[in-house]
């Protein structure tokens, strides 16, 4: 089994300031994520000034606030994502964003991302997945607020855009997501339908989901990632804090270690205890050399030698080979 990429969605997490994105990276990777990615843009080319803020961005957040402003105000410049760039290879952890524009694309490109992350605000945006797919890095695709039409239309065109490697993240977009819509099984169905590796995008709270869609086949793993959980913001409320994401990941690599190869065989110290487990065909009377094997001479008991009980319909009705004592195991 592959290893599971763990992503810590930092997100707009670090609310515009770059100390605070830089500080989130050295988080993720003292938390043992594989990556720790951000979402950039400009705000202008991304939204209309009147748009209304979803119910999620207004917890907690500036009441007088359009999300045009608000994004405005948590935009870093790319100046700035270089820097971020730049820091996550000195520390040791990929660097990915998400970018809202194939501009955005382009530029992460050229700091040198391991794939594109496109999220489920584009599974729709059909010139932008065109211009992704030809980028020929491998994609993977959030799928929040989407059928499976609607997923089935972009791996299309995904595909016959020139996109190779695809994974598709099953999410479910919701700040935090109750537990009775998470439907994990939706992540089965789309590796079922496409056949190609899948995930999970996490928005709950705790890691029992996470794990269990690593269980359940995940071989990417992303979660909100924050330094606070209280800190002001629309994501923080949704986004694990460094010691519970550190949690979750111990917990993903002893799923991924019991998952194993799945074939069905006895482990080295299996066969060695089966030697005083399991049962062996033993006398319960004593049996003359020659006599014929009946079902009441013998018995089914555990003991350090003799036959395995999986034999018992070849040894009824065999002869004896030798004399058996009442309570001696039966031996070839």
């Amino acid at each position: 089994m592959n290893r599971v990429l763990i992503i810590a969605e930092a997100g707009v997490n670090h609310n515009g300031n770059l100390e605070t994105a830089l500080q989130l990276c050295d988080a993720a990777k003292a938390a043992g994520a594989d990556v720790v990615k951000f979402q950039n843009w400009v705000t202008e080319k991304i939204i209309l000034k009147d748009v209304e803020k979803a119910e999620y961005q207004q917890n907690r957040m500036r009441d007088e606030e359009s999300q045009f402003d608000m994004l405005k105000r948590l935009e870093l410049p790319y100046d700035d994502f270089r820097k971020i760039k730049e820091h996550c290879d000195r520390i040791g952890i990929l660097f990915a964003s998400t970018a809202d524009d194939i501009e955005g694309v382009d530029f992460l490109i050229s700091l040198g991302i391991p794939f594109i992350k496109i999220g489920s605000g584009d599974i729709n945006n059909i010139p932008y997945l065109r211009q992704a797919a030809k980028r020929k890095l491998p994609i993977i695709l959030s799928t929040g607020m989407s059928s499976i039409e609607d997923v089935d239309r972009a791996y299309s065109i995904l595909v016959e855009s020139g996109a190779e490697n695809i994974t598709l993240l099953h999410c479910t977009t919701s700040y935090p997501c109750p537990f009775e819509q998470v439907n994990l099984k939706a992540m089965v169905r789309l590796q079922n339908v496409f056949g190609v590796p899948v995930g999970y995008s996490d928005h709950t709270k705790g890691t029992e989901v996470p794990v269990a869609a690593v269980a359940l086949g995940a071989s990417v793993i992303e979660k909100h990632f924050t330094l606070d959980c209280t800190m002001e913001g629309p994501d923080h409320p949704a986004s694990m804090e460094p010691d519970e994401f550190k949690e979750m990941v111990k917990k993903i690599r002893n799923i991924e270690n019991a998952l194993g190869d799945g074939i069905k065989a006895p482990t080295k110290e299996e066969v060695s205890i089966s030697k005083v487990i399991q049962k062996k065909i033993v006398a319960v009377q004593d049996i003359e050399c020659g006599s014929v094997f009946k079902e009441e001479m013998l018995s089914v008991m555990r003991s350090n030698e003799g036959i395995s009980p999986s034999e018992w319909d070849h040894i009824i009705g065999a002869k004896a080979w030798k004399k058996f004592k009442r309570g001696e195991p039966v031996t070839l």
